[in-house]
């Protein structure tokens, strides 16, 4: 059973607010899974049976975003709890018929109904990916409601497709590295069912969106377990058919960078603002040859250098910031003898970002301390106990307004 205390005060306003409007309301997915395991959870996303605008209509605080299926964001300051209306599973009967009938104007403003195919929480638990991401909490009575066996699953340690994993991964082939990053994150083992399917499909991962496979990897590699992870994906050949470059270079000096990075990220509750993209990109490419003057050979037959890795794209941006980091090492580690280069090196956009990198991977925790002091930064274990601190008085102190 779970306590309420182990809940995200704001979310149990969303969810209390709801139940008082006489809507179904529940914690879902990966947020009831963390509590039962004993883990934070990062998200706290709410299932109801109210439609969206409903949900806007309780909350003033709160906004509708999605094209394709709608959701309600409810907002507190920099947190969202995102309100998703139960959905079911769209028949391919439903496919048929929606993909025959005219688009609509684009000024018409309504939902795209194929897309939109409400349900009950039931038809909602058996649309999802994994039982053990589809476990609902019922704040009214305490309990835990499973449709699918996901406690069973969570108590055996075991990842498991809710359906055919076949049907499952043709539908969505991102949910087979989905698979293999739960199962290596929560020290799960994988059902025999995933593991075949995923030895059949592998190939179809490359038809999934590139920008959403490169999200999922900034998620991994933010999740304090990208090396376990991405061992795992390169065990399940999953690597192979997004980059060649990926699969190929993968070894110990991946695992070695990959390794720091988890270290880093272990005492955090959440990943820290200091791992940005660049400095979890250039954790992921600098072992595969990547250096400050671009990549040290050809990263791979049919790869791109610079833009892409394979069919992963990989942010101009990100890329220039990890150019910038990696020059400035050199700098770092032998600190001009003016106090005025010093102030000017401390003072470039890409310092941070370079200082960061060191504590990670340059092994020199004395310089790190140094440039630390120079630049007048705190230690960022020191700003997370001040905001800690600045949390707690604001909600001591009674003057911070109701948002909803």
């Amino acid at each position: 059973m779970l306590s309420r205390r182990d809940v995200d005060p704001d979310a149990l306003r969303v969810l209390y607010r709801l139940k008082e409007a006489g809507f179904a309301a529940y914690i879902v997915g990966g947020g009831v899974r963390d509590l039962l395991l004993g883990r934070r959870p990062k998200d706290f996303d709410i299932g109801t049976d109210a439609h969206p605008y409903q949900v806007k209509r309780l909350f003033r605080n709160c906004y509708i975003i999605g094209r394709r299926f709608r959701l309600a964001h409810v907002v507190f300051g920099k947190k969202v709890i995102e309100v998703a209306t139960f959905r079911r599973q769209v028949t391919e009967q439903e496919v048929a018929e929606a993909a025959a009938a005219p688009a609509p104007a684009p000024d018409a403003g309504h939902l795209i109904h194929r897309d939109n195919t409400f349900g009950t929480a039931e038809e909602d638990a058996f649309r999802r990916d994994f039982t053990i991401n589809a476990l609902f909490y019922d704040i009214a009575t305490f309990s835990i409601i499973d449709y699918v066996g996901g406690l069973q699953d969570l108590r055996d340690g075991l990842i498991r497709c809710i359906g055919d994993p076949d049907v499952r991964f043709k539908e969505d082939p991102v949910r087979m590295q989905r698979a293999v990053a739960f199962s290596a994150r929560l020290g799960f083992r994988i059902d025999q069912a995933i593991a075949d399917s995923i030895a059949r499909h592998r190939g179809e991962i490359a038809k999934a969106s590139a920008p959403r496979l490169m999200d999922e990897y900034y998620k991994i590699l933010r999740s304090g377990a990208a090396c376990a992870t991405f061992e795992a994906l390169w065990h399940a050949r999953l690597l192979e058919p997004l980059s060649a470059a990926l699969h190929e270079r993968a070894g110990d000096p991946l695992w070695e960078s990959l390794d720091r990075l988890d270290d880093y990220r272990a005492p955090f509750a959440s990943s820290p603002d200091e791992l940005t993209n660049a400095v979890l990109l250039g954790s992921l490419i600098v072992p595969l040859g990547f250096s400050q003057g671009g990549w040290s050979s050809r990263p791979g037959e049919h790869e791109r250098p610079g833009a892409t890795l394979g069919l992963l794209p990989l942010a101009r941006r990100d890329l220039e910031r990890v150019h910038q980091l990696l020059a400035i090492q050199s700098r770092l580690r032998e600190p001009s003898r003016s106090a005025n280069a010093r102030r000017l090196l401390t003072e470039r956009g890409a310092f941070a970002d370079a200082l960061t990198w060191m504590k990670i991977h340059g092994g020199s925790p004395e310089l790190v301390a140094y440039w630390r002091e120079e630049a007048g930064q705190p230690a960022p274990e020191a700003v997370q106990k001040r905001r800690r601190r600045r949390r707690g008085r604001r909600r001591g102190s009674g003057a911070q307004r109701d948002p909803i």
